[in-house]
């Protein structure tokens, strides 16, 4: 069985699922659950930054407590058809997180979600230790070797987005529909393993690679279901596997479902994902999810 040692946690592979809480210092998140409108409203003058912080602090505080073992944070919206935004805005969300998080949960591993290399390098130096890119080190060319000069394990998400193809519903959100793939599951592991080769060429060791089948980036809902099921063939390239299916819309659209409705959609994906292979889950129900996870554990990891 490998293991990988982040700060003060082991990962030992296969041995359980981990969870991964979703915290979106934003305005805009998909799911609702942005942290930058906290409530109730802070005290005047404390502004967006105290916002952000405080916001953070207390959902980092239930996810440590229901059992995540990593504390994921993110400052843009990487919902189809977002707005990006621009560095200094991403740095002013999420520095001053990974900042207080790093103080107050010393055992939890913290992520940056970021496909920014000024980013990753600030966040590490602050206190993160994993990087979450969710264009697999094909956003920016010189995210690469921050990674490998801070020897920090990272994720490598499969994306084929393209805001062209977005179809956007009321309720339901945006989804991807003219996504095409000769043959997905192939063209999946490809373009992972292009990017697994980016990582090497580096110098990023190959136990500090985690892949991400990337569910909910430029793939339409049948594409979803697909990976979740056949989850068991990308965990058969030899790297661990996070799944992120939390709340997405291909659960919307399978049963026309608003974001905040989606949990038990995000039960079974997550169910079904663990027993396909999957080693971390990225959830924002955590409490839910870590049960979920506990329990599919104890039947498909018996020994």
């Amino acid at each position: 069985m490998n293991s990988l040692k982040v700060g003060n946690f082991t990962f030992e592979w296969g041995a359980r699922t981990y969870v991964m809480g979703v915290l979106n210092v934003t305005p805009d998140s998909f799911s609702g659950d942005g942290l930058l409108f906290p409530s109730p409203p802070l005290p005047q003058g404390e502004g967006v930054r105290g916002e952000g912080v405080r916001a953070s602090l207390e959902q980092a505080k239930r996810f440590v407590d229901a059992g995540a073992a990593i504390l994921d944070v993110g400052g843009e919206s990487t919902r189809p058809g977002s707005e990006p935004i621009d560095v200094e805005e991403e740095r002013r969300r999420v520095i001053p997180v990974i900042e207080s998080l790093a103080k107050e949960f010393p055992d939890a591993s913290i992520s940056i979600d970021t496909y920014k290399a000024v980013i990753a390098e600030e966040a590490l130096n602050e206190g993160a230790q994993i990087v979450n890119d969710v264009w697999a080190l094909r956003g920016d060319p010189e995210l690469r070797n921050v990674v490998a000069k801070h020897k920090c394990p990272v994720v490598l998400m499969h994306n084929r987005s393209n805001p062209a193809s977005v179809e956007v519903r009321a309720q339901l959100g945006n989804a991807y529909i003219g996504a095409e793939y000769v043959d997905l599951i192939e063209d999946v592991k490809r373009e992972l393993l292009d990017s697994v080769n980016l990582a090497r060429e580096a110098g990023i060791e190959e136990d500090r690679i985690i892949l991400d089948p990337g569910i909910g980036f430029g793939k339409k809902v049948e594409h979803n279901l697909e990976l979740i099921n056949r989850l068991d063939e990308i965990r058969a390239l030899g790297f661990p596997v996070l799944l992120g299916p939390s709340r997405k819309s291909f659960i919307g659209y399978t049963l026309d479902l608003p974001p905040d409705r989606r949990v038990e959609g995000t039960a079974a994906a997550v169910a079904v994902g663990i027993a396909r292979g999957a080693d971390i889950i990225r959830v924002h129900d955590v409490e839910y999810m870590a049960r979920v996870a506990k329990m599919t554990d104890a039947i498909v990891r018996r020994r």
